[in-house]
């Protein structure tokens, strides 16, 4: 006689095997790791919005006019500002009394201050600045709670 699983129980089954794949390995890993889900899936997010017709053109301060977002540009800018998180993570595993409380919160209010940028970005469309600010939430949304999970199991 064979035993199955039920259906409503395999999602669950395999999220608590993907965290007890990030749990065993070291925090600099998952946020790699978590790094390169949300850089690749921002990226995606970015090229269906090229395809929805958002112009990627954008400026930065004290910049006279727009330059182009280029392919890959999402995908460079998530993994060049996540090194912070991943330093922070790390910080936080060794140091902090809740490292996961201590990141989620810290990543929560930096991720809401990051979208003042695309919010005063002189000499881009309204549209632009809604996909910019949108994927610094898809992101997060992504890399957060990978990197959370895991420092969820930091032991002491």
């Amino acid at each position: 006689m064979s035993v199955t699983t039920p259906r409503s129980q395999a999602p669950q089954t395999a999220s608590r095997s993907i965290s007890g794949f990030l749990s065993a390995r070291p925090v600099w890993l998952v946020g790699v790791l978590a790094t390169l889900a949300g850089a690749v899936v921002t990226e995606v997010f970015a090229l269906v919005s090229r395809a929805a017709g958002v112009p990627m053109e954008a400026a930065g301060p004290g910049a006279k006019e727009a330059a182009e977002i280029p392919v890959g540009g999402f995908f460079g800018g998530v993994v060049f500002w996540s090194v912070a998180g991943i330093v922070l993570a790390v910080a936080l595993a060794r140091w902090a009394r809740r490292p996961a409380r201590t990141f989620t919160v810290a990543t929560v209010a930096l991720t809401a201050l990051s979208l003042a940028g695309p919010a005063v970005a002189p000499h881009t469309a309204t549209s632009t600045q809604i996909v910019l600010a949108a994927s610094h939430v898809v992101a997060a949304a992504v890399i957060v709670p990978m990197l959370a999970r895991r420092l969820a199991h930091v032991r002491r």
